[in-house]
């Protein structure tokens, strides 16, 4: 049984998100644009994600980058001792962020309530995926950590992509279905030796009902997209990143 996050309210979670946003708005600004969340992987932001956010940008949507690790004083070398490991924020806690997150899209002027969507790198689609598993009341009141959550907090959450998530010990992934059925794409990385395999965890949960298309990307390792890695298991693939983009313009031209 998870342990209980640190309570506090929604509210109180978006105070601590809000200074560590990253907004990209598209040119016509004036109009309600869909909303694009983008959740990092366990090391933290990378400027690739940025660059992911202007793209959506130049799509027609808003993206809200969330730091999920300044509001917690969670420093990259900490970060890969205890996240990375699962030592700390798990992907069912950090949930919390996403529903917070999506609250305060839903009152922006500029929002288009009901077409909001999310893309998770690694530790962000995990995120994702719990965030849809998690059971409404208590367990979600009590795991998350927000203690006046109520009714569905991703309501308007039309569609997912998820990039080479975490799906393994500790997550719900192909063992419960997901509370609302978002339109979905799972990318996996063929070369990928962090994560390990993906897709069978995968394929339990499109079998559980989740309508999700599963695409593979051959030769690609975990972190594709980002030529500052350090790891040096991870190889920067201009031709994966462009293919990425490309399926996010396509997601947020099918809001």
């Amino acid at each position: 049984m998870p342990v209980q996050a640190f309570a506090e309210t929604v509210e109180q979670r978006i105070a601590r998100l809000e200074p560590h946003y990253i907004v990209r708005h598209p040119e016509n600004a004036d109009a309600k644009a869909p909303v694009v969340i983008m959740l990092h992987g366990c090391g933290g932001p990378r400027p690739f994600i940025e660059d992911m956010a202007d793209a959506a940008a130049a799509a027609g949507a808003t993206a809200i980058v969330v730091d999920s690790f300044a509001p917690r004083r969670i420093s990259r070398m900490q970060a890969f001792a205890t996240v990375c490991t699962g030592a700390r924020l798990q992907g069912r806690e950090r949930a919390g962020d996403l529903y917070a997150t999506i609250a305060w899209a839903r009152r922006q002027p500029w929002a288009d309530a009901s077409r909001i969507s999310v893309i998770g790198w690694s530790h962000g689609g995990w995120t994702i995926m719990d965030s849809l598993a998690l059971r409404t009341g208590e367990e979600m009141r009590r795991v998350t950590g927000l203690e006046d959550l109520q009714g569905e907090p991703l309501e308007g959450l039309a569609a997912t992509m998820i990039v080479y998530p975490y799906t393994g010990v500790g997550t719900y992934t192909g063992h419960r279905d997901w509370r609302i059925a978002p339109r979905s794409t799972a990318i996996i990385a063929q070369r990928d030796y962090i994560v390990g395999s993906t897709r069978s965890a995968l394929e339990r949960q499109r079998a559980r009902g989740a309508p999700m298309e599963i695409l593979l990307f051959e030769n690609a390792t975990h972190a594709f997209e980002d030529a500052q890695a350090e790891d040096p298991r991870v190889r920067y693939s201009p031709a994966a990143t462009a293919r990425e983009r490309e399926l996010l313009r396509e997601m947020i031209e099918a809001l």
